[in-house]
C-alpha cells in the first residue's frame, strides 16, 4: 500500500525529528522513508540537516555509548544497538575508544547492583546470573571478573 503524500516537507519532518533526539544517518533515512518521502527529498533533507551540522553519526555514536554504560550495558550490547541503527563501525569504533570505560569494573558494578552480596551456591543460580551478563552485553573475561568466578564454563 503506498502512502498519500506527506503534509510537511522532508526537510521540515527531518528536523522535526532531530529536535526530539539525535538520530543516526540511517535511521533517519529509513523513517522518512516510512513516512512517504521520495528517495531525492530523503537524500536532500538528510543532506540539509548535515549541513547544519544537526545529524552527526560520531555524536551520535559518542551518546550511545554514554547511554548504555548509564543503563548498565557492555560494550557488546552497546556496539549491536549501534549497529542496528546503522552507525558506520568507525564511528563506533571510536567512540568506544573515547569513552575510557573500564569494561570489567562496568561488569562488576551491574552484578553487584543486580546480585548484591548473595552467593552463587547452585549450578543453576551460576548460570542464570552469566545469562544475565552475556544479555547485557558483557564478554566472558569480563563476566568472569564480575562474578568471581574462576572455574572456566
Amino acid at each position: 500500500m503506498k502512502r498519500s503524500a506527506p503534509k510537511i516537507s522532508a526537510k521540515e519532518a527531518a528536523v522535526g525529528y532531530l529536535s526530539r533526539r539525535d538520530h543516526a544517518k540511517r535511521e533517519l533515512q529509513q523513517k522518512l522513508k516510512q513516512r512517504g518521502y521520495s528517495e531525492q527529498e530523503v537524500s536532500d533533507a538528510v543532506a540539509y540537516c548535515q549541513d547544519y551540522n544537526w545529524l552527526d553519526d560520531a555524536r551520535y555514536a559518542a551518546m550511545a555509548v554514554r547511554n548504555g554504560v548509564s543503563k548498565g550495558w557492555g560494550m557488546l550490547r552497546i556496539k549491536q544497538e549501534m549497529k542496528m541503527k546503522g552507525v558506520h563501525d568507525l564511528c563506533i569504533k571510536q567512540a568506544l575508544e573515547e569513552a575510557e570505560v573500564d569494561w570489567f569494573e562496568q561488569a562488576r558494578a551491574v552484578a553487584q547492583r543486580k546480585f548484591g552480596d548473595t552467593q552463587m551456591d547452585t549450578p543453576k543460580e551460576k548460570a542464570r546470573r552469566l545469562r544475565f551478563m552475556q544479555s547485557r552485553g558483557f564478554d566472558f573475561e569480563q563476566i568472569r571478573y564480575a562474578l568471581a568466578v574462576e572455574d572456566e564454563y
